[in-house]
């Protein structure tokens, strides 16, 4: 997952680091844990870069699924990270059944890509609050279960929200 919505980014990097997400970030995390929460997604792991907004995005998700308090953070998911440090924090999960990374563009854009094709490449972009699932056994190329942008992360949110409301009858 790329981390949620959080406005501008401050041109200072020590800044950058501890900027919020924002009001759409905030509530685009929430839609994320509720969508997850409607397809029974349950990670063994969190794992999140150390910057705010992606450690928000993460804590918001957790406490969605039921798993709030349980989040990892690594190094090797900041932004512009290689991905052969990506790999090495799989390898440190390798043990876990399924683990939701958080992470920045350009990282998980290209990691997702590499992780697919191989070889570093943009067929497939994340955007912010974006989420895909993605299938690796052992040494074999990964397989792309899904992958949701925002905008269908918010639609299957809302559509399990409004099927769970009850119905009025009027007369």
């Amino acid at each position: 997952m790329r981390h949620a919505s959080a406005g501008e980014p401050n041109l200072n990097p020590a800044k950058d680091e501890q900027r919020p997400l924002d009001d759409l970030g905030i509530e685009q995390s929430h839609s994320v844990g509720r969508a997850l929460a409607v397809l029974k997604v349950s990670p063994d792991a969190i794992i999140s870069s150390p910057l705010l907004r992606a450690k928000q995005t993460a804590e918001i998700v957790a406490g969605e699924i039921g798993q709030k308090g349980k989040i990892a953070i690594e190094d090797a998911l900041r932004p512009g990270a290689a991905f052969e440090q990506f790999e090495q924090v799989l390898a440190r999960y390798k043990g876990k059944d399924a683990i939701l990374v958080v992470g920045h563009n350009p990282s998980m854009t290209e990691f997702l890509n590499q992780m697919l094709t191989g070889e570093p490449s943009e067929a497939i972009e994340f955007k912010k609050a974006a989420l895909a699932r993605v299938d690796k056994d052992g040494s074999g190329p990964a397989v792309l279960k899904w992958c949701m942008p925002p905008k269908v992360v918010r639609a299957l949110q809302q559509d399990s929200a409004s099927k769970s409301r009850p119905k009025t009858v009027s007369k």
